[in-house]
């Protein structure tokens, strides 16, 4: 296994410079710039409105709920390669990129990975891994709404910054006019650090969960892209790093190189499943992973 260890700055450096091979393309799937969510579209209406719904509806008392719900990890067990063919049913209808099936963006995501970082094989099962939490749109796992599986992540019980998409939908959850939630801090501290902090409830969140639960052996950083991947409000308009400690802004590093993987490999160039199964399911066998964080998806 390739373990993480405390990767220094110029460590950290040779990893981003030796990630070349893979080319940002210019435009989605769509022709259209990457997450774009004013752009006209076929799919710009549908998610305006399901931004809207999340935005309502996400507010702390909600995420402390399905944090308690969920986290007794009780409902269904499962494989991690049984999950990402469960994830064949499903469509994200917040990505104003893409609209193929959920596998297909995951094995994307780590068969670009895989060709920039051939030695880093924690962060090629991240990146198969970093969306299995979409599986809480099944009805074996409850079949809950998109607006509380999918879409950009942000902090509950603080104030919702205005570089989070479709901001304005905000005044209409509860949480928007209760001081002891609105104000910069709300109900942390500085440097309290993130794992400390309520995310909106979805996908990303869940899988933190059931990996961290079940004992995984993917490092901290592994853990940290999990969980914070679709926290764009941090990660590409460094909002809320008053709430970071040490370890969240090492880990964000890690973050940062794998969210233009997670991002710009959407397309609707088909990745040949039958073909690159053989390595991941050697690689969930190698590092450990399947008995003790995904057999137990539930």
């Amino acid at each position: 296994m390739a373990v993480l260890a405390d990767s220094n700055d110029n460590e950290l450096k040779q990893l981003q410079d030796g990630g070349e091979g893979f080319t940002v393309p210019e435009t989605n799937s769509f022709g259209q710039t990457f997450r774009d969510y004013d752009v006209e579209s076929e799919r710009q209406k549908g998610v305006e409105e399901f931004y809207r719904t999340q935005h309502i509806n996400q507010t702390c008392d909600f995420v402390k709920r399905m944090r308690e719900e969920y986290g007794k990890l009780n409902r269904v067990e499962m494989s991690i390669w049984e999950c990402c063919e469960l994830l064949n049913e499903f469509v994200d209808e917040s990505d104003p990129d893409l609209d193929e099936p959920q596998i297909e963006h995951l094995l994307q995501t780590a068969e670009a990975i895989r060709k920039d970082y051939p030695n880093e094989d924690w962060l090629h099962l991240t990146g198969l891994i970093h969306d299995l939490g979409k599986v809480l749109l099944h009805p074996d796992f409850g079949e809950l709404p998109q607006w509380a599986v999918v879409g950009d992540t942000f902090p509950v019980g603080c104030a919702f910054d205005e570089s989070i998409v479709h901001h304005k939908y905000f005044k209409e959850n509860p949480d928007y006019n209760n001081p002891a939630f609105n104000a910069k801090y709300g109900a942390y501290s500085e440097g309290c650090g993130l794992d400390n902090v309520f995310m909106s409830w979805g996908h990303d969140d869940y899988m933190y969960l059931v990996a961290k639960e079940n004992k995984t052996t993917l490092p901290s950083a592994g853990l940290f892209i999990i969980r914070y991947h679709s926290f764009y409000a941090l990660h590409r308009a460094d909002a809320y790093k008053h709430l970071m400690n040490e370890e969240d802004i090492e880990n964000l590093k890690w973050l940062k190189i794998f969210n233009k993987y997670d991002l710009y490999s959407k397309s609707k160039v088909r990745v040949d499943v039958e073909k690159v199964k053989p390595y991941y399911l050697s690689l969930i066998e190698k590092l450990d992973v399947q008995q003790n964080a995904a057999s137990n998806i539930a």
